[in-house]
């Protein structure tokens, strides 16, 4: 296969350099990003470009805009307030993404300067991969690098479309995330322990099919556990539980128990008389779910056992939390699990994106993990073996 060159393998000295990054970060009431993770991972690839005295230009996406032009609630303002702060130099900030704005600013640029171009999905030809947008965007640049993991399963204008037209490198966060999840998923240290949660089992269902190959443990909290507790035959009340995917869910339980694979259920849950911090709460064992009450979290000697297993792993990959962690009552299963992984230095831990990198940056748990994983849709894609269009761009003839 074409191997994908990466920024250790070109020269931008003086050139205009393109960089798809994931600047797709929360922005809070006063204006100012209120979690500044995914900044901080993109700077190396920004540094090393500045180091060489190339000419930075930054797109990305942020939020969910309509796509039928500027909307100021999703404009880039605060992630370039943050970013000059980060890099400690001006950032020019485009009023536009290919138009007379951004080409002025681009005109202006000397060595080392950066302009960051307005969001990338107020044009609605971003999401649409359209070649002209494509076309437009490699226009404004001599080099295209993607260091956008996060947004690599989505074959956009950014991230896919202009690499047909210019030179493509990956950044080095790009490299590192394949490369990392890549090695785990093929040479894993043994046992291999997933921690899979997150509401829904048919959300889930790929990435638990391609882990039941390659884990020894697969350990199930979050919405998603009782559906495969219905599928044993349980009553669970009024949680969440998708009954089209009872029978498939008894069925991948199977499939583990025949390839040796323990697949671990929770023994006790919290419950709750309704979605509520101030809810009514009883802990239960998950054969004694009362018909009026919903499982919110997993409860003690679930996390304890899932902590043991956690604690004999030699690699451990965790996406989804175990409960509804953003509520104080039903945050203990996912902050135990947490601090279980933690606590297992000799294992190799990934945080596989999402609310799990929200789960080990609440309980400041990030720097004790091996990798956080930038890219939660990503890096569950490449855990189930498909190709990511974003990498499949980068790689040279």
């Amino acid at each position: 296969m074409a191997r994908v060159q990466t920024i250790s393998d070109g020269d931008f000295s003086g050139k205009k350099v393109l960089v798809r990054v994931d600047f797709n970060a929360p922005v809070d009431d006063s204006g100012a990003v209120s979690d500044d993770t995914r900044l901080r991972a993109a700077l190396p690839t920004i540094n090393a470009l500045l180091d060489q005295g190339a000419q930075v230009i930054l797109m990305s996406h942020r939020g969910r805009p309509s796509g039928t032009g500027f909307e100021e609630s999703y404009s880039l303002a605060p992630i370039a307030a943050r970013l000059g702060e980060l890099l400690d130099r001006d950032i020019v900030l485009a009023e536009d993404i290919v138009g007379p704005s951004a080409q002025a600013a681009i005109a202006a640029m000397g060595d080392g300067d950066v302009v960051l171009l307005e969001n990338l999905r107020f044009d609605a030809r971003e999401k649409k991969n359209d070649p002209e947008f494509a076309q437009a965007l490699a226009a404004l640049a001599e080099v295209y690098v993607n260091d956008a993991f996060g947004t690599a399963h989505r074959a956009h204008a950014s991230t896919a479309g202009v690499a047909a037209y210019l030179p493509a490198y990956a950044g080095y966060l790009m490299e590192r995330e394949v490369d990392t999840l890549s090695s785990m998923l093929d040479t894993p240290k043994r046992p291999f322990v997933a921690i899979l949660g997150g509401s829904k089992v048919s959300d889930k269902i790929q990435v638990i099919d391609a882990l039941i190959e390659k884990a020894d443990a697969i350990l199930i909290g979050g919405g998603m556990c009782f559906t495969f507790i219905a599928s044993q035959g349980e009553s669970v009340g009024t949680s969440l539980m998708e009954a089209d995917w009872v029978e498939q869910s008894a069925a991948m339980m199977q499939k583990a128990a025949q390839r040796g694979v323990e697949f671990l259920l929770p023994v006790d849950v919290v419950v709750a008389d309704r979605f509520a911090e101030d809810a009514e709460i009883q802990t239960v064992s998950v054969d004694q779910i009362p018909a009026d009450m919903m499982g919110l979290d997993i409860g003690p000697e679930t996390a304890e056992l899932y902590g043991r297993v956690i604690g004999g792993a030699g690699s451990v990959f965790w996406n989804g939390p175990m409960g509804v962690f953003e509520m104080a009552p039903f945050e203990a299963g996912t902050k135990a699990v947490a601090y279980a992984v933690a606590a297992n230095k000799d294992a190799d831990t990934i945080i596989g994106g999402g609310d799990s990198v929200a789960a080990v940056n609440k309980y400041d748990l990030a720097d004790q993990m091996a990798f956080v994983s930038t890219g939660g849709g990503a890096s569950m894609e490449l855990v189930e073996g498909k190709a990511l269009p974003g990498v499949e761009a980068l790689r040279s003839e």
